[in-house]
């Protein structure tokens, strides 16, 4: 079997202290090297994580030049390699020059091994979390986009992501049922990308975000002399999406009497300019989205049914981003690498704390909560990675509103555990069962309580 322990390589040419080194790390893969020559085969032989260098190596075992130029050696072969120095000679001097060649830590001799093996386990820690940080900024554009433009690795959202590769080659009117910040914008144009509409005009409208007396000129247009200021004829949003996709953001705020209107032409697929006549023909796709209750609002009598089957002939709701496992670290990786090339270049990753914040928070803004909280952690950051008060996540606010019975708490947080390995495993539940320490037939066991099986 495999040894699948860390390696450590350690370069220390005193044989008294390389017995004593051995004994005291038997967590890792262990390799000892006398000298440079040593040294470097190892490293190029075995790629250990993390390497203990003494400075002091012969020919020059009362100086340091042949420990700097090990050192140099080193990450200029791997440069990711964890490096701690040891010395005994100028200890200050030392230092300052190890950490500025590229050294990861300093310690000085005598050696004392148990502070030794804590700075040695943070290196690991630290290497490990840099390489996933990497690995996932490498994968992510590819792997975990959908319809081209959605990150994502949740199962829930892939199945929107099915159904909606599905419904783009029929010609449907498709709504998009979900929280603001959810991403509904981004899969309308995923919609429009996969259809064979792709090559016409993609057109959006924030029906909300328009007083209710331009509304109408907005979507069909307005002949010149309509009203006051109308000094030409200007086609609306309908016909701007001819042969293309419009899509009708926050529908539920559409008012009542132009509901009518928007209804004659889906029936009809012909609109009339305000302030025309004449008839015109347009052959423009409907996507629409809310965050709203429609069914509510047609009970109130504030959102026409007969409009509402019209528009839904396909509902798609879109789960929140709490309900996305592994979704907010992936997305916030994404916009870590979005950001620091714009705001502070020094940033590369997510600390430990920052992770567990970002799977703990119920993110009530969705994807746009995310993005801004990416934002302003990037610019804040002070070291290489953001940290959870970057994020301005903190513990007394990660704990409001969690369960407060033990038994709910234990299942809330299996729960999380559960569906974050799922995800993190693409599905593989042997993989996933590994990653939570627990055998194949008790996860088996575990999803079936919690009644989390498809």
């Amino acid at each position: 079997m495999s040894d699948m322990r860390p390696k450590l390589l350690i370069v220390e040419d005193d044989p008294g202290l390389q017995r004593q080194l051995r004994w005291a790390y038997d967590e890792y893969q262990l390799f000892i090297a006398g000298d440079r020559e040593e040294a470097i085969e190892m490293l190029r032989s075995e790629a250990p994580d993390v390497v203990t260098l003494d400075l002091g190596l012969p020919p020059d075992p009362d100086g340091t030049s042949e420990g700097f130029a090990t050192l140099a050696d080193i990450l200029r072969i791997k440069p990711d390699t964890k490096v701690i120095v040891a010395s005994g000679h100028g200890a200050r001097e030392s230092a300052l020059s190890a950490i500025s060649g590229g050294a990861y830590d300093f310690y000085q001799k005598p050696v004392d091994i148990d502070e030794l093996g804590l700075i040695v386990r943070r290196a690991f820690h630290v290497h490990a979390l840099e390489r996933e940080n990497a690995r996932l900024a490498e994968t992510a554009p590819e792997s975990a986009r959908v319809l081209g433009r959605i990150i994502t690795g949740a199962p829930e959202m892939m199945k929107v992501a099915r159904t909606i590769e599905k419904v783009a080659g029929a010609q449907v009117s498709v709504m998009l049922l979900g929280a603001s910040g959810t991403g509904k914008e981004l899969l309308a144009q995923g919609l429009h990308d996969a259809s064979p509409r792709r090559e016409g005009a993609f057109v959006a409208i924030n029906c909300a975000a328009i007083p209710e007396t331009l509304l109408e000129a907005e979507l069909f247009g307005h002949e010149k002399g309509a009203f006051t200021g109308a000094i030409k004829t200007t086609p609306g949003k309908i016909e701007m999406a001819e042969g293309g996709t419009l899509f009708l953001d926050e529908v539920g705020d559409i008012p009542l009497a132009l509901q009518v209107k928007l209804l004659r032409f889906l029936q009809e697929r012909v609109i009339e300019r305000v302030g025309g006549r004449q008839p015109i023909a347009v052959d423009t796709r409907i996507v629409c989205a809310t965050h709203q209750n429609l069914e509510e609002m047609i009970a109130a009598g504030t959102f026409r049914e007969d409009l509402y089957y019209r528009l839904a002939e396909i509902v798609v709701r879109i789960p929140a981003l709490k309900d996305r496992p592994g979704d907010p670290a992936l997305l916030a990786r994404h916009f870590l690498n979005r950001f620091a090339g714009e705001m502070n270049p020094q940033v590369k990753g997510l600390a430990p704390d920052a992770l567990a914040a970002l799977d703990a928070w119920p993110w009530p803004g969705n994807v746009r909560e995310l993005e801004n909280r990416m934002k302003r952690a990037v610019i804040m950051a002070e070291g290489k990675h953001v940290t959870a008060a970057d994020l301005d996540l903190d513990g007394e606010r990660l704990e409001g509103g969690e369960a407060v019975n033990l038994k709910a708490a234990r299942e809330l947080a299996d729960r999380r555990a559960i569906r974050r390995a799922i995800a993190r495993t693409d599905g593989n539940i042997s993989g996933a069962a590994k990653m939570l320490g627990i055998s194949r037939p008790t996860l088996y066991d575990l999803l079936k309580q919690y009644r989390m099986q498809n």
